[in-house]
């Protein structure tokens, strides 16, 4: 017997996904305000918003102004929540995957939020070089491996501005504690600021002294 062909399967960290679209609208409510967010195939989370990123909307702190990166944005429910709510700071969006990239500029027109920019990049490569921010956040792709994960953090690590801090959200059972280790290792700090559902929220900072050990930091 001759077993057909097995086909490669988009993942939402796919640069190019060429699997057939399937647009929908999903609704979010974060406080009083009610967001609406395109999604498709080939995206993190399309069904709806996941429980990780939701309790990383609650628990973390953006700066009411200045410049935040959300690294891995998918069709942008965090960084756009967070764009909404702090309409004088600046926040920076990037994913490698282009589809996903294409639906969070909809859905910021969509939302009528405009204090954003939204690039297709691999982590920060599409980034001006000298930009430096006060905040990352990002509910990192876990599936991807450890390699992207050590490229988010240091990255993070690298367009921080001192005080800064990285917040992070992951499952439990698929490395929430591995994933604090290696934030330990790259900002000498790391701390689970909540739990609740099977995830965690991570948050490092980035510190003077941790930056004298490691000058290109």
């Amino acid at each position: 017997m001759v077993r057909p062909e097995k086909r490669d399967k988009d993942h939402y960290f796919s640069e190019t996904p060429s699997g057939p679209h399937q647009i929908r609208t999903i609704t979010v409510q974060v406080g009083e305000r009610r967001f609406y967010f395109q999604t498709d195939r080939s995206v993190f989370s399309r069904g709806g918003l996941d429980r990780g990123s939701r309790l990383l909307i609650e628990r973390m702190e953006i700066p009411p102004k200045g410049n935040v990166l959300d690294w891995g944005c998918g069709y942008g429910p965090i960084g756009l929540i967070a764009a909404a709510l702090n309409p004088h700071a600046h926040i920076w969006m990037v994913d490698i995957n282009e589809r996903a990239v294409a639906l969070a500029r909809q859905n910021a027109l969509l939302n009528h939020i405009s204090n954003v920019t939204i690039l297709k990049s691999d982590g920060i490569s599409a980034l001006p070089s000298d930009l430096k921010v006060e905040t990352v956040v990002s509910n990192p792709p876990i599936r991807a491996g450890k390699k992207v994960l050590a490229k988010l953090i240091e990255e993070a690590h690298q367009c921080l501005t001192v005080g800064g801090s990285l917040w992070l959200v992951a499952p439990t059972w698929l490395g929430a504690r591995s994933l604090q280790k290696m934030m330990q290792e790259v900002f000498g700090n790391a701390e689970c600021v909540d739990r609740k559902g099977g995830y965690r929220v991570l948050r490092s900072v980035k510190s003077a002294d941790k930056l004298a050990d490691d000058p290109t930091g």
